[in-house]
C-alpha cells in the first residue's frame, strides 16, 4: 500500500515573491535519489516543489550494509539514512510503497500506482536496476531468492533456518556478501562462480585467490568454473545441478549474477534507451524536462553499478538544476571494500596489458598483495589486498594521468611515518 506524506507548510525557504515554484518529481528513493535531494536542498532551497516516489515501503537506506544486516552485525535502523522528519523539514513530499507506472510526457504527468497523478515541470528518473535471474530451469521455484533489497534480506533470513543448506550463485561483490552473511548465520553455504576467479572485473588471479581463502576461512565453500544447469525440487528448491553433472543439495538458492538497468518506464514513455536511459553530460535525457541518474542511466555508452558514480551524477544534476555550470565527464572506476573482513582495493586496469609493466609485492602468508601497472611512466591500474592505505594516491594518479615518478615506492611499500622522516 502506498504511503503519502505531505510536507508541512513553510518547511523550506519560500520562493521569491511573485515566483511560482517549478514542480519537480523524483522517481525512485534509493541512495542516488537521496544524494540528489540533499544537494538540491543545499544549493537551491525552496526553489522547487519536490515530490519523491519510492517503490519500496521505506525511505532511502544504505544498501552497502545489506550483507551486515543479513549476518546480524547491524539492525535495520543502522541502514537508515534520513528520518521522515528530514523530508518534512525540507518540504519534500515522500510517497513510499508505490511505483510510478507511467509517464505522460505530453501532459507532464507521472502516474503512481493505478490512478494517482503527479503533475511535473521537471522529472528525475533514479529507478536503479533489477536483479538478473539466470534463464535456467527451476529459477522460479520457491526458495530461489535474489539479494538486492531489504525484502530480499528478510526472505533469505526466513529461509535460512537451522541446518539449512544454501547455494549462492555469483562471485561478484554482492554474491560474496550474501555468502558471508549466510555463513555468519551458521548456514551451510556454498558459493558458485562460473569464472575461474572471484570478482574477475576487480581482481587479478593472485588477489582473487586471497579473497577465496578469506571466504573459506569464514566457512564458505567456493566452487569456481561452476556453471549452473538447473534448480530442481518438488514444489520448492531441493537441489542444484551443475553443467558437469554434479548435484548440490539446497534448501535455499540466492541469485546474485548481476543487474540490469530499469528502463521499462523510460522506454514506454518514448525516451531514448540503449542498455540504460541515455543521458548527456548534464544527466538530461532525450526530453529536456526529464533527467536520469544512477544505475538506470547510460552516459557516453557507460553504465555504472557503483555508489561513487551515482553520487557524482547526483551532484552534477543538483548543480545544473540550480542553474550552476555543471558537467559530468564520467568516473574513473575503482573499488574499495572489505570482503569477509579483508580490505580490497582496485582501480583502472586489473590484468597486465602488453604495453605495461607489473610491479608486484606479495606475501600470501600475511594476506598481503599489491600490484601496480605502469605504462609510459604512468599508473594505469592497481590491485591491493590486505592493506589499502595508499588507495587515494592511486586513484589520483590513475585519474589525472600524471607521471608516477618517485611515488612508486610509496605506493608499493607505503609512505614512511612522519617520525621516521624526522629521524
Amino acid at each position: 500500500m502506498a504511503t503519502f506524506r505531505t510536507d508541512p507548510a513553510g518547511a523550506q525557504s519560500p520562493p521569491q515573491a511573485g515566483l511560482t515554484r517549478e514542480r519537480l518529481v523524483v522517481v525512485g528513493n534509493g541512495m542516488a535519489s537521496l544524494r540528489f535531494l540533499e544537494r538540491l536542498t543545499e544549493g537551491s532551497p525552496g526553489r522547487y516543489d519536490v515530490t519523491v516516489v519510492g517503490a519500496e515501503p521505506v525511505a532511502a537506506y544504505n544498501r552497502v550494509l545489506l550483507s551486515s544486516l543479513l549476518g546480524g552485525e547491524v539492525d535495520e535502523a543502522a541502514c537508515a539514512f534520513r528520518g521522515l522528519d528530514w523530508y518534512a523539514e525540507h518540504g519534500i513530499r515522500l510517497i513510499t510503497g508505490a511505483p510510478v507506472t507511467a509517464i505522460d510526457r505530453e501532459n507532464g504527468l507521472a502516474i503512481v500506482g493505478e490512478s494517482h497523478v503527479l503533475p511535473f515541470d521537471k522529472l528525475v528518473l533514479a529507478v536503479g536496476s533489477t536483479p538478473i535471474r539466470l534463464p535456467k530451469p527451476g529459477m522460479e521455484l520457491p526458495g530461489v531468492i535474489t539479494f538486492r533489497d531489504l525484502a530480499d534480506v528478510a526472505a533469505i533470513r526466513k529461509a535460512a533456518v537451522e541446518h539449512a543448506r544454501a547455494v549462492v550463485i555469483g562471485g561478484g561483490l554482492l554474491g560474496l556478501e550474501a555468502a558471508v552473511g549466510l555463513a555468519r548465520l551458521g548456514v551451510d553455504t556454498t558459493l558458485l562462480h562460473v569464472m575461474d576467479r572471484l570478482m574477475e572485473r576487480q581482481l587479478d588471479h593472485a588477489a582473487a585467490n586471497l579473497v577465496k581463502r578469506a571466504m573459506e576461512a569464514r566457512g564458505v565453500k567456493v566452487l569456481l568454473k561452476a556453471d549452473t544447469a538447473a534448480v530442481e525440487g518438488e514444489g520448492r528448491v531441493e537441489r542444484l545441478r551443475l553443467a558437469d553433472g554434479k548435484v548440490l543439495p539446497a534448501d535455499l538458492v540466492v541469485m546474485s549474477v548481476g543487474v540490469r538497468p530499469s528502463v521499462a518506464l523510460a522506454r514506454e514513455a518514448g525516451l531514448t534507451v540503449a542498455r540504460g536511459i541515455t543521458v548527456d553530460d548534464r544527466m538530461t535525457t532525450s526530453d529536456p524536462r526529464i533527467f536520469a541518474l544512477g544505475e538506470c542511466a547510460e552516459h557516453r555508452g557507460q553504465i555504472y553499478g557503483l555508489v561513487e558514480p551515482a553520487y557524482e551524477q547526483a551532484d552534477t544534476l543538483a548543480r545544473h538544476l540550480a542553474d550552476e555550470a555543471a558537467s559530468y565527464a564520467g568516473t574513473a572506476l575503482s573499488t574499495s571494500l572489505k570482503v569477509s573482513g579483508l580490505p580490497v582495493f582496485s582501480a583502472g586496469v586489473v590484468d597486465t596489458p602488453e604495453n605495461a609493466e607489473a610491479v608486484v609485492l606479495s606475501d600470501p602468508g600475511a594476506g598481503l598483495y599489491r600490484k601496480l601497472l605502469v605504462a609510459d611512466g604512468r599508473l594505469i591500474g592497481a590491485v591491493f589486498v590486505g592493506d589499502i592505505g595508499e588507495q587515494a594516491l592511486c586513484k589520483r594518479l590513475i585519474r589525472t594521468g600524471e607521471p608516477v615518478g618517485g611515488d612508486l615506492d610509496d605506493l608499493m611499500f607505503g609512505r614512511p611515518a612522519p617520525e621516521a622522516l624526522a629521524a
